[in-house]
């Protein structure tokens, strides 16, 4: 039986009964987790371990644990990171094995509380004018930097037993506007975005999951590239990315119209999954609703994305975090 076609959050520290009788008949592929779900190591084993009865299986749970400003886990339970772009900064030549470190010390963190996915790796390639909101998140200008260290974050996390979600694709790092309010439009050429933009994604193109951008590329449709089959298109076939692909989260400003309509609408695009957060119940059943079951053939993307799940591998994490301490010269987290 087919998964359905989205992934959505809970409201609180636990489920309450009517999420889980919701969660049951919408049998959503996954979950997310926000600052609101999290209080103590206890209570999110117990949170997902609702999430997943709730369903009946061994759900994908996953969240955004990037580092700097976007992170879940907070001290003083949880380790404090640096910007992503800082801490690429300080690494210097030691960015790759450094970038390794830090996530698979997060992958660390996340498996022990049964969440087994994360939001990242962000290779947005940063450019001079770049939002604030998505800027010191980037790991670089570079596309072939930014590439080399999205591998290592990835190889990180996969070692630890999460899934890697690539993000933005096909690439956010133009965006003047922030995404959460407006609706970012990217005049460059094809020719340009290919050779910078899309260039991590398409090195990165093996890794189990991705998530789209909420942004209009003028160089190949006039609609946001969630909802763009021709956007979609391009991440399947230029850019080579035939993993599973979940929105951004379709309640986000960029996009107009209900959340129900996008969707509908990026599910029609190609998109396998769709994300929606911080809604009441009402709306996320519509949603899911609207999203329905997967394809086959998103439902194929989604038993390879989960079959890539592993046992974490075996190591010292303390001694893991003395070595990018005297990479970073102690200054890497609080």
């Amino acid at each position: 039986m087919a998964y359905g076609a989205s992934i959505i959050d809970a409201e609180g520290l636990r489920l309450t009964a009517d999420e889980k009788a919701m969660f049951r008949d919408v049998d959503p592929f996954g979950f997310i987790l926000f600052a609101r779900n999290i209080d103590t190591p206890d209570q999110i084993r117990a949170l997902c371990a609702e999430m997943r009865d709730a369903v009946g299986r061994d759900a994908v749970i996953t969240i955004d644990q990037e580092g700097g400003r976007v992170q879940r886990l907070r001290s003083p339970t949880w380790r404090e990171w640096l910007p992503p772009l800082d801490f690429v900064a300080l690494a210097g030549r030691n960015a790759p094995r450094a970038m390794y470190l830090m996530y698979r010390i997060i992958a660390d963190e996340l498996h022990s509380l049964g969440i087994d996915s994360n939001c990242a790796p962000m290779v947005d390639v940063a450019g001079a004018a770049t939002h604030e909101f998505l800027r010191n998140r980037c790991y670089s200008s570079d596309p072939v930097r930014v590439a080399e260290l999205g591998r290592a974050a990835s190889q990180g996390m996969l070692a630890g037993g999460v899934l890697p979600v690539v993000k933005h694709i096909p690439g956010h790092g133009r965006a003047t506007l922030d995404s959460h309010f407006d609706l970012p439009r990217v005049s460059a050429s094809l020719n340009d975005l290919k050779e910078i933009d899309f260039a991590p994604f398409k090195v990165l193109s093996d890794l189990p999951m991705g998530m789209t951008a909420h942004l209009v590329y003028d160089a190949i449709d006039d609609v946001p590239a969630t909802l763009s089959p021709k956007v979609m298109q391009c991440i399947r076939d230029d850019i080579g990315f035939d993993n599973l692909i979940m929105t951004d989260d379709v309640s986000m400003k960029a996009l107009s119209g209900t959340a129900a309509e996008n969707a509908a609408a990026s599910i029609k695009a190609g998109c396998d999954v769709v994300l929606y957060c911080n809604a009441t119940l009402a709306d996320r059943r519509a949603v899911a609703e609207a999203a329905g079951t997967m394809t086959s053939a998103a439902q194929i993307r989604a038993d390879r994305a989960l079959a890539m799940r592993k046992t974490p591998d075996a190591v010292d994490i303390p001694a893991l975090e003395r070595e990018l301490e005297a990479l970073l010269g102690g200054a890497g987290h609080g």
